[in-house]
């Protein structure tokens, strides 16, 4: 599809735009109010294991076989190309005399190959994680408006940053209302989103800011014009990445096993609000913000 000939008028619906942002943001808020999130043992604490089985086996048996032992887990997931690892997941923290214990009891039925692989996290660690999370996002966020800023404006800046919040929560209420398990693959996700996001706006800031140049802006149809046109050069570039990305992040979500399935899933989501924002929300807030400013100014002159 040659989208070089197809010219939207983007910002005639803008305030559709933030309601539509604004009750997903709701839904968010409510969600994470009313149920939080579903915290996996990277924050909260508590231990792992991956039990090894050798062969696809069944997660009902394996929950009763290892409730059996006293220590009936909280969850238990398949992983492996055959399935033939179960994730078995505790939000306390178990002894390795304990573990042994599971090991020797699951070996009853499935055989000596049967292994396990521990990781246990401790509360003072699991906070760390969580602090170090929201820092990095803080950072990033800071580091960002300093750039944006020196290589446009604030406006541009503060814009940005409002729309990278936006995509940053969109994935937070999403996992909180599906109840996906957050843990430290999703903080990754997190951040990558950030950096995608913000150069999918630069590029349609960095078309407005050239096309300011030669436009003459004398009222806030002019400057819609101006907005409207640049979305519409960068649409082909924008659409064109979002979609090779997301198809790589979709195969890693089918393909690419329980370790980073929340990964892909955060990444699958988040590409798609970070395109979103970049159009409908980054460009509108720009739009109505020097808007705003440039009718105050008129209306000074006329006084």
């Amino acid at each position: 599809m040659n989208f070089s000939k197809i010219h939207f008028n983007f910002t005639s619906h803008r305030k559709v735009y933030y309601l539509i942002s604004l009750a997903i943001l709701a839904i968010g808020v409510v969600s994470m109010l009313l149920v939080g999130l579903n915290p996996g043992v990277d924050f909260v604490s508590g231990t792992s294991l991956d039990v090894y089985i050798g062969q696809s086996f069944d997660e009902k048996q394996v929950a009763d076989l290892v409730e059996t032992t006293g220590f009936p887990a909280d969850s238990i997931r398949t992983a492996g190309d055959q399935n033939e690892i179960a994730v078995v997941r505790y939000k306390v923290n178990i002894t390795h005399e304990d573990v042994v214990k599971i090991e020797n009891t699951v070996k009853q039925t499935y055989g000596d190959q049967v292994t396990i692989s521990e990781n246990t996290v401790n509360p003072m660690v699991g906070q760390e994680l969580v602090r170090k999370a929201i820092y990095a996002v803080l950072l990033a966020s800071l580091g960002i408006i300093l750039y944006v800023t020196i290589r446009f404006e604030y406006r541009f800046a503060i814009s940005a940053v409002l729309a990278l919040l936006y995509d940053a929560f969109f994935i937070i209420a999403l996992f909180s209302v599906f109840q996906v398990e957050v843990n430290l693959p999703f903080i990754a996700a997190i951040l990558t989103i950030i950096g995608y996001s913000i150069n999918d706006k630069i590029v349609i800031f960095d078309r407005i800011r050239e096309n300011m140049k030669t436009a003459k802006v004398k009222r806030f149809e002019d400057l819609e014009e101006v907005v409207n046109h640049s979305i519409n050069q960068t649409l082909a570039r924008s659409i064109n990445t979002v979609l090779t990305v997301m198809f790589a992040a979709f195969a890693l979500f089918i393909f690419g096993g329980e370790g980073i399935r929340n990964f892909s899933l955060a990444l699958l989501f988040g590409l798609f609000s970070g395109a979103y924002s970049s159009i409908f929300l980054a460009s509108q807030l720009w739009l109505d913000w020097r808007g705003n400013e440039l009718k105050k100014g008129k209306a000074a002159q006329t006084n």
